[in-house]
């Protein structure tokens, strides 16, 4: 009597193969995430996994991984460097990392008139037109030479056909005198 061979059990059927894939897929969404040190633990369990090809992909990422971070991890000497970084994100379009630099910036110098300049020049450039006008305000308070500044900012190109921007770079200068006005007693 001829025995029947045991089927050959596909790499596919290894639940340490599946183990391996559902790692570095989450790994990979973290990544596209920028959740950087969630995508290198999923990583370094595939690396160190059965799988030498997976395994391979996965280191290549891993080093991505690693690059990232240590770019997140920039030591500034000053607030102003830590500014010029966030605008450098912003010019090349990487808004989601310029706002975390910023909004870490603002929390750190409050009081910073550039920094507001810089998050309503972000706020413009990504349509939350409310907030860009609420912290140009704020930045122009700070500073009133930047009402200039941002009058040829082409970032601010959004705000252009807006009267509240328009009120904002430009006062009425006799609104001020007539509020003088008013409040002088007449003998």
């Amino acid at each position: 009597m001829a025995q029947k061979p045991t089927p050959k059990k596909s790499v596919g059927d290894d639940p340490r193969y599946a183990q391996a894939v559902q790692n570095y897929e989450a790994g990979l969404r973290a990544m596209q995430e920028r959740k950087f040190d969630k995508a290198k633990a999923h990583l370094l369990k595939v690396v160190s996994g059965l799988s030498k090809e997976l395994a391979d992909r996965a280191s290549v990422y891993l080093n991505n991984c690693n690059q990232q971070l240590e770019k997140g991890t920039n030591h500034f000497k000053t607030a102003e460097e830590h500014y010029d970084y966030a605008i450098s994100l912003m010019n090349v379009g990487d808004y989601v990392t310029a706002r975390e630099h910023l909004d870490t910036l603002s929390k750190q110098v409050p009081k910073a008139d550039y920094v507001a300049y810089g998050l309503a020049a972000l706020n413009c450039l990504t349509g939350h037109v409310e907030d860009s006008l609420r912290t140009l305000d704020q930045a122009i308070r700070l500073n009133p030479a930047l009402r200039f500044q941002a009058r040829n900012d082409s970032d601010f190109q959004n705000l252009a056909e807006d009267p509240r921007f328009t009120e904002l770079l430009y006062p009425d200068p006799g609104a001020d005198l007539a509020a003088e006005d008013g409040t002088e007693e007449v003998s």
